[in-house]
């Protein structure tokens, strides 16, 4: 008996550093937050906010952290996402609200250290009047399908 529950026991450890190591080998190295690496966001939000990925690809399958940093007034039109969305504030003042229409009396606005998820195909909305950092965790890949389509931003052209 003492074999089979050592033994067990061996399986359980090499399966768990097996993921471990997995983990490990996916996430970037530690850095500070001078090192991370800003640019435009993806054309399916709208400008004028900075973008940066901070670990795996939001383009593949796979656990993705990213960055939005916004401007005050910068907003994101009602939409949904394949996955959850969980989404820490930073820096600055955020509000998500839910529903197919910005509707800024039901919004919730979260602060320094808030913490919100937007739950998979629920139809929801952002936005900031101060400006914000939010950093978000989600699986990919990130996809963003807005309620009225005239608000994706990839559509339209100047």
């Amino acid at each position: 008996m003492q074999f089979i529950v050592r033994n067990a026991l061996f399986v359980a450890g090499v399966a768990l550093l097996a993921q471990v190591t997995a983990f490990a080998a996916d996430t970037p190295p530690v850095r500070s937050a001078k090192e991370v690496k800003w640019g435009a966001p993806p054309p399916v939000l709208p400008p004028g906010a900075k973008f940066a990925v901070i670990s795996g690809d939001p383009g593949a399958t796979g656990l993705v952290t990213v960055r939005l940093e916004m401007p005050a007034g910068y907003a994101i039109a009602p939409h949904f996402h394949p996955t959850d969305e969980h989404v820490t504030v930073l820096k600055g003042t955020f509000s998500l609200g839910v529903g197919d229409v910005v509707d800024k009396a039901q919004a919730v606005t979260l602060s320094a250290g808030g913490y919100g998820v937007a739950m998979a195909n629920m139809h929801h909305y952002a936005y900031t009047t101060t400006g914000a950092t939010i950093q978000v965790h989600m699986q990919g890949p990130f996809a963003i399908t807005y309620v009225n389509p005239a608000d994706d931003p990839s559509k339209k052209h100047p």
